[in-house]
C-alpha cells in the first residue's frame, strides 16, 4: 500500500494506491478533486502494466468533485479500454454521483453502490 499524499485537511485530496490478489489496482480516493488537485489523481492512474489492466476507485471519501476530475476520469477510461482493460468507480458520494449524471459520466464508466460490488463485478 502506497499514500501518494499525506493525510491533511478534508478538503485536500488523498490517494492511497492498493494492488488485490486478482491484480486490480485499487485506488482509496477522498477529500476534493478540482483544478489544484487534480494532478495527484490523475498521477495515481497511470495505466497498470500487464495484459488488461484494471482500475477500481473507491470514491466514498470524495467530497467534491469538478470538470477536472471528469475529464480525468474520461481521459483514464479511455487510456484503459485502449489497453483491453477497464474502470470502475464504487460508492461515489451524492453531491458526486448528481454531478457524474448531469454530465453523462454514469453511462460511460461503471460506477457501484460499493467497493466489494465494484472489485467482484
Amino acid at each position: 500500500m502506497s499514500n501518494t499524499e499525506p493525510a491533511g485537511q478534508p478538503s485536500q485530496l488523498t490517494v492511497v494506491s492498493t494492488t488485490t490478489a486478482d491484480g486490480i489496482h485499487v485506488l482509496t480516493v477522498s477529500g476534493e478533486i478540482d483544478q489544484t488537485s487534480g494532478s495527484r489523481l490523475q498521477q495515481a492512474m497511470a495505466v497498470p502494466a500487464g495484459p488488461r489492466p484494471r482500475i477500481v476507485i473507491d470514491m466514498s471519501g470524495v467530497t467534491f468533485m469538478d470538470s477536472t476530475g471528469i475529464n480525468i476520469l474520461i481521459l483514464a477510461h479511455r487510456a484503459l479500454d485502449d489497453a483491453g482493460g477497464s474502470l470502475r468507480l464504487a460508492a461515489p458520494g451524492e453531491s458526486v454521483t448528481r454531478v457524474m449524471h448531469i454530465v453523462g459520466l454514469d453511462t460511460i464508466i461503471d460506477c457501484y453502490p460499493t467497493l466489494e460490488q465494484a472489485l467482484n463485478t
